[in-house]
């Protein structure tokens, strides 16, 4: 999840048909009637999102009404989590407006068990302390406050990888191979160098990667500490992780590897479809959202191998049910069935959000992707999940990186010295960080 994931859906949906097996075996609290409205009459539950959940595409939504009639869900959305957050954040604070649902980033999930506990639910008051042994440990616990309450279920995690087109690599006389290709770009020195060769022979309107600022979030996701450490001071200024980032940001700027799309927007989106970069540091979630700007035409052109530097995570989100919901209780329902461990899979098969749940990583082991070339995507992801380290999140960790790539955006496309945006992130971090 978008985080860190923010992607807009554009694929189409798909009928709950298609999901029967496994999908109607995993009911999980919730009976026919449970969340139905069977007894009160019929109810609708709003799910409020950003980006790429991917539940509506993997026809989820319609296989939970199929399983508790009378339930019907609508779901709106946002394409970038800034907007999302700064919507909610007004929202919480005027006490109206909320869905019965609200997703949360994982680089927000500090600020709402420290700063919000009283704007969410206690998920424990509806049965989820049972649950704690389906979810990976650091999953649980980033949502569980000092005094046990829970505050969110987990969707998703963003083990990282390098996305890739074979076919612009092939043209600019690269190898295409993701064995090989992993092993030249074994270290990010290796990945930029291998850019260097790209540049001299790239086909006309391509550059290596997409944008510094999504090279950065992906070498800071390599470290346990990046903004924060453990006792929950800011160190983002003297933090190895952010500096070995931005260092490689600023250099790739500097040598030309970036298209200089600013993620997330009109122009980035349009380039999946017009081979305006090569590589897309890649996040498992990030699959899903290739496939719906790329399209038909991208089928086959994509591969995925190994990230360099070793494995990392950017990402993940968390369903929560606020105190102003209407539908608590349903809700609830809806959120633990959304992340059950079958449901978690089947989104993975059709969306490559990357499970939470133990259960469902294990299934999904040996899935490939015939988009991607028949990439092994479950060995892939999986391994970087199990190697990802467990990081330190703090209060403001998402606005401390937005004020980051914000500076990089500022070196990459307006020239600007790296001391200088350093300095403006700077001051970025004291205003939101207060």
């Amino acid at each position: 999840m978008p985080t860190a994931r923010a992607a807009r859906r554009t694929a189409v949906r798909l009928g709950a048909v298609a999901l029967a097996g496994a999908l109607l075996a995993a009911c999980g609290s919730g009976s026919p009637g449970g969340a139905s409205g069977g007894k009160d009459g019929d109810i609708t539950l709003t799910v409020d999102l950003f980006g790429s959940f991917g539940y509506q595409e993997a026809g989820l939504y319609a296989a939970y009404e199929k399983l508790h009639p009378g339930v019907t869900i609508k779901q709106t959305d946002t394409e970038d989590e800034q907007d999302y957050w700064k919507s909610l954040q007004t929202r919480l604070a005027g006490g109206g407006g909320l869905a019965d649902v609200q997703g949360v980033e994982v680089g927000r999930i500090a600020a709402v068990t420290q700063q919000q506990s009283e704007k969410f639910e206690d998920l424990t008051r509806y049965g989820a302390d049972k649950l704690k042994d389906r979810f990976a440990a650091a999953k649980w616990s980033a949502a569980t406050t000092k005094d046990g309450k829970v505050l969110g279920l987990g969707t998703d995690v963003g083990p990282e990888a390098m996305c890739y087109r074979t076919d612009l690599l092939r043209k600019a006389g690269l190898p295409t191979d993701r064995t090989e290709l992993a092993k030249r770009w074994a270290t990010w020195d290796g990945y930029l160098a291998l850019g260097e060769r790209y540049r001299a022979k790239a086909p006309a309107g391509s550059a290596w990667l997409d944008s510094v600022g999504s090279l950065f979030t992906v070498m800071v996701g390599q470290e346990k500490e990046r903004y924060y450490d453990t006792s929950g001071a800011l160190i983002y200024e003297d933090s190895p992780a952010v500096r070995t980032a931005w260092s490689a940001a600023t250099r790739a700027a500097s040598d030309g590897l970036s298209a200089k799309l600013d993620q997330w927007t009109p122009q980035w989106n349009q380039a999946f479809a017009a081979g305006s970069f090569a590589t897309l540091p890649c996040p498992a979630w990030m699959l899903g959202y290739i496939k719906g700007q790329a399209g038909d035409a991208g089928k086959g052109k994509w591969d995925v191998a190994r990230l360099p530097g070793g494995a990392g995570n950017w990402g993940g989100s968390y369903l929560s049910v606020p105190r102003a919901a209407k539908h608590k209780k349903e809700a609830y329902e809806l959120i633990e069935w959304l992340t059950a461990p079958e449901q978690q899979a089947e989104l993975f098969r059709k969306q490559g959000n990357f499970p939470s749940a133990t259960g469902a990583i294990a299934a999904v082991a040996g899935a490939t992707d015939p988009y991607f070339s028949g990439a092994p995507i479950g060995r892939i992801f999986g391994d970087a999940a199990k190697a990802a380290p467990v990081q330190v999140l703090g209060v403001h960790d998402k606005n401390v990186a937005d004020q980051i790539t914000n500076a990089l955006n500022e070196v990459e496309r307006k020239g600007t010295s790296p001391e200088e945006a350093w300095s403006h992130a700077k001051k970025g971090v004291a205003n939101v960080t207060g």
